[in-house]
């Protein structure tokens, strides 16, 4: 695997606000630009059932979540988008961890706990009210993060034991059928944005304060115009610390801009002018993406093919693993010679195999050959063996995403689907694993 997979869980539960926009989707959105990362974005909306029994509610903050990531510049061909219930080798990997974890681990999953102390504290039955589903919940987590084997999982303090959780589960799985699944680790990002909310506490859905990410430009101005100042007149110097106001305009401008704004509260600058030169300052950034997002919102279907291109691409990894971690478990044809004992390492398994040769043309070729010895790819000719090689080297460490990459090179032979050459570029990967 030549770059870092990072994955991002992104549950739909309301509507986007600027807290969201500083503190996740700016900064997650510049992290997938970076070349040596692989970025996998999901929608959460199986963990949103836990929490959420309204139907229409799941539909709407689905879109608008999506639709948000969409217009402020996630680009689909360059990310792996998808919504979680579109992979459903995802539920099944969370059935095979949920039969190597043990109940006691679950036990001490926070947000269980916070449930069982609050139902302690009001004199209720310590389980009342818990679903299976939060109970489960750090089970399908940890299905998230290894259905994709990814490296690093970006999450607050409070989300560490999920990943730890997770690393268990993959290594009770890997001792018991051998190593599938890589041990995430969770990137703690430090400095965050917070944003304060209207009222100068923290902006948070539940305390009701928050500006939603995409207010038209009427609703952000009068939104803005709500901040709670003090009563200082035009002309007193005004405090930076501590200002809502001045928190917010820091977090959308340059540090010039920045610097301008802290000598015009020192100077006195009055309340009215300061709250018109944060809406101008937020608006200036948000337009052109609220232009996007109202007409994502108002055409769905583009944000379904953007989620489609995006379980396309998902599924094309997850298919094949899931195959394996099937055979690995014992879920496998009957037919299948192997009685189920572990294969010594010196036993020789048939894999698939790359042929590089050249023709009377002097020209340098490679194909892609089934364990059976049967063609599953052909290249076209290249000049230089070199070039050759350096095409089959991507496509054995970077599988699905290669043959995208490559297809102006490479031919599926007649009748071979590109499912069975991803299989089986993923059973090379794993025999380099093993």
């Amino acid at each position: 695997m030549s770059n870092t997979r990072f994955l991002t869980g992104i549950t739909p539960s309301g509507t986007p606000h600027l807290g969201n926009y500083a503190g996740s989707i700016r900064p997650a959105i510049a992290a997938s630009q970076t070349s040596d990362v692989e970025s996998f974005y999901f929608l959460a909306d199986y963990h949103a059932l836990i929490k959420c029994q309204d139907p229409a509610r799941i539909q709407r903050s689905t879109l608008e979540i999506a639709a948000s990531w969409l217009a402020c510049g996630l680009e689909p061909e360059k990310v792996v988008f998808y919504r979680q219930s579109d992979i459903p080798e995802i539920p099944e990997l969370n059935w095979f961890l949920t039969c190597v974890t043990g109940k006691g681990v679950l036990n001490r999953a926070h947000a269980y706990k916070a449930s069982q102390d609050k139902n302690a504290e009001s004199g209720r039955e310590l389980d009342d009210g818990v679903t299976a589903g939060l109970f489960m919940y750090p089970v399908l987590m940890a299905a998230d993060i290894l259905m994709f084997n990814a490296n690093k999982v970006p999450v607050g303090r409070d989300q560490i034991q999920h990943i730890e959780m997770a690393r268990d589960m993959a290594s009770s799985f890997n001792h018991l059928y051998g190593e599938h699944f890589v041990l995430p680790e969770a990137a703690i990002e430090e400095s965050v944005a917070t944003l304060p909310g209207l009222d100068g506490r923290k902006m948070s859905k539940s305390y009701d304060n928050t500006i939603p990410l995409f207010s038209t430009r009427e609703q952000l101005k009068k939104l803005i115009g709500s901040i709670v100042t003090d009563s200082r007149a035009p002309g007193e110097p005004k405090d930076t610390e501590g200002s809502a106001l001045f928190q917010l305009y820091q977090a959308f401008s340059s540090s010039q801009e920045t610097e301008t704004m802290r000598q015009a509260f020192a100077s006195g600058i009055g309340w009215g002018d300061a709250k018109h030169m944060l809406f101008e300052r937020i608006d200036a950034e948000l337009a052109p993406k609220r232009a996007r997002y109202e007409d994502l919102m108002a055409h769905p279907e583009k944000v379904e093919a953007a989620l489609q291109l995006g379980a396309q691409r998902a599924r094309a990894l997850t298919r094949p693993f899931i195959t394996t971690l099937r055979a690995a478990v014992g879920l496998r044809s009957l037919s299948s010679q192997d009685s189920g004992a572990k294969k010594s390492k010196s036993a020789k398994i048939a894999l698939p195999s790359f042929k590089q040769y050249r023709e009377t043309d002097g020209k340098f070729y490679f194909k892609f050959m089934a364990a059976d010895g049967s063609l599953l790819l052909q290249s076209t000719a290249f000049d230089q063996p070199k070039l050759a090689g350096q095409s089959i080297a991507q496509l054995q460490q970077q599988g699905a995403d290669a043959l995208a990459a490559l297809a102006a090179v490479v031919q599926p032979a007649d009748g071979v689907t590109q499912e069975d050459i991803v299989q089986a570029l993923h059973l090379l990967q794993e025999a380099a694993k093993a």
